[in-house]
């Protein structure tokens, strides 16, 4: 008798764990297949210290075949989902065309960035959601303080070393924290600089994190504002320019340096799909079945998740949900086959932790509000667990980093237009 299908598109942490989940569930009883366009699984949440140089590329890119037994890993970009044929195709590494038949189907695109209609932005700033993007800006980073200590233009100078984050969600304020610990490092290696390179965060919110516990966002202020990080709420960018930025309350900066972490959106593959969206997340429902396609099923950012916690709302763009939604997924998918029985996704937040980079972190597990030492330890203790592998890697890493100076070069590997904001997908470098 033939194994059925499982395919499933996108190895964010939704699809990394839903293959992970099924491959443990199915024991050799069905063929499970992942679309992915890396070879890897991406840890994004540590992509902040990859940028600042603290962790290598590697330590947060788990090997997709290294640690997913019994799944066949197929690296490519699906570029059209036919539901009626039951059939994926996509474009290969070497740009070859491909297809994947399917019984089941989890789709697990997750995100790209976000765009806003502000003159300038998609010509200049650069997002941060993959690997390409974070080695980009540490290159950049580093380039802007060696330039700058190079120039006698004091107003050239001035421009270097500034750097704009738009977004005081997650990424942005990790970014900017980071960011100022690590241009203050780079500055104490280059006596001739001169200036301390200057780091800015806006947001048109009330306050840094946003979307989390206020006690949280307190104490993320509090560490940007002893930094001196300037933070500007109520702010935002209304143009940009090669040369600078022009901010909503009519001020110039000039700068070389704009990124963009004002959120993410679903892939454009779910909207090619021609099915009802929500804020263009796939509909789906508690089951996370797509309404009309009882084999097909989506999760993480791809999908629009009835929150059961919340009546009314979907579940937020969160790591958290998407690889809980994941293994939910894998679950679901093999009671369609008998095995077991289907359950609705249902989830409690357990708290949620921020890095700032050196000794400070804000974090709540279950709710206790947590800030300094304490909440870094929980904050790295908790990366640890969540990462599927390289474990003891990055804690050589960390240790390293506590221990002696970074290294502060770049390397080139990526250059600016390879990573332009506009993309979907931000996983691999733009081919030009």
């Amino acid at each position: 008798m033939t194994k059925p299908r499982v395919v499933i598109v996108g190895a964010g942490f939704a699809g990394y764990h839903a293959a992970k989940s099924l491959s443990r569930i199915a024991n050799g009883r069905a063929e499970i297949m992942l679309l992915n366009p890396t070879d890897f699984f991406l840890y994004l949440p540590l992509l902040p210290e990859v940028a600042a140089g603290i962790l290598e590329p590697s330590r947060v890119s788990v090997s997709l075949a290294g640690t997913l037994n019994g799944v066949r890993v197929v690296i490519g970009e699906a570029n059209h989902i036919d539901l009626a044929a039951k059939r994926v195709d996509y474009t290969g590494a070497e740009n070859d065309p491909g297809q994947l038949d399917y019984d089941r189907l989890i789709i697990s695109v997750g995100s790209v960035n976000k765009l806003l209609p502000i003159p300038g932005v998609t010509e200049h700033a650069h997002g941060f959601r993959g690997l390409p993007e974070a080695l980009y800006l540490h290159d950049h980073v580093v380039s802007q303080v060696e330039l700058a200590e190079a120039t006698d233009d004091e107003a050239e100078r001035d421009a270097r070393t500034t750097f704009v984050v738009v977004g005081a969600g997650y990424t942005g304020t990790e970014v900017a924290a980071h960011g100022q610990l690590f241009t203050d490092a780079l500055a104490a290696q280059h006596p001739r600089l001169g200036v301390r390179p200057r780091w800015m965060l806006l947001d048109l919110a009330e306050r840094v994190l946003p979307e989390l516990d206020q006690r949280m966002s307190q104490t993320a202020r509090r560490v940007l504002d002893a930094r001196g990080v300037d933070v500007r709420m109520g702010t935002t960018v209304k143009e940009a320019t090669a040369d600078g930025v022009r901010l909503s309350d009519g001020e110039y900066v000039p700068t070389r340096s704009l990124i963009w972490c004002v959120g993410v959106r679903p892939d454009p593959l779910v909207a090619d799909l021609g099915l009802p969206t929500e804020k263009g997340r796939l509909v789906v429902d508690e089951f996370l079945n797509v309404p009309g396609f009882p084999d097909v099923y989506a999760c993480g950012d791809a999908a629009a998740v009835p929150d059961l916690t919340r009546p009314g709302e979907s579940t937020a763009m969160t790591a958290q949900h998407a690889q809980r939604q994941g293994k939910l997924a894998a679950h679901n998918v093999a009671a369609s086959y008998g095995q077991g029985k289907r359950r609705p996704y249902r989830h409690h937040d357990l708290g949620f932790v921020v890095d700032l980079g050196g000794t400070d972190a804000a974090a709540n597990p279950v709710h206790v509000p947590l800030s300094g030492l304490p909440a870094k330890a929980v904050t790295r203790g908790y990366h640890l667990i969540a990462m599927p592998a390289n474990r003891a890697r990055v804690s050589a890493d960390w240790l390293l980093d506590a221990a002696f100076t970074r290294q502060a070069i770049q390397l080139g590997l990526v250059p600016a237009n390879a990573v332009p904001l506009e993309s979907a997908s931000p996983e691999l470098p733009a081919r030009w």
